[in-house]
């Protein structure tokens, strides 16, 4: 899905969303009152997609750890461990996330999602 062209390059924008959180269906819908053409995945059902993995992982609070199995402890800065754990634990992913080309942002509170867009 191509969301806008910027150098004659097409950018994809990729809303990993939620539709039980309230954070999540707020920044689709500031996605659908914009009319953005975006990606609305759905990463409880899909997992993380593999382009984004690398960005994802590198984002600061981008686990819930609250909803780590058995108290599992991580070291956030561990860029190898989380993606490991985004691999395999799709929903402890922090929701709503924007992925536009190669930059990504946690978008709580949902007005975040205007950082990254056109």
């Amino acid at each position: 899905m191509v969301a806008f062209v910027t150098g004659g390059i097409a950018i994809l924008i990729r809303l990993y969303h939620n539709p039980k959180c309230s954070k999540s269906r707020s920044a689709h819908k500031i996605l659908i009152d914009k009319a953005v053409d975006f990606e609305d995945y759905r990463y409880l059902e899909n997992g993380i997609h593999p382009d984004d993995l690398d960005i994802l992982s590198g984002l600061n609070g981008i686990i819930r750890t609250n909803d780590l199995e058995n108290n599992q402890n991580i070291d956030s800065s561990d860029f190898a461990q989380v993606k490991i754990v985004l691999s395999n634990n799709p929903n402890v992913l922090q929701r709503p996330v924007l992925v536009v080309g190669r930059e990504a942002v946690i978008c709580r509170p949902p007005e975040k999602i205007l950082t990254l867009l056109p």
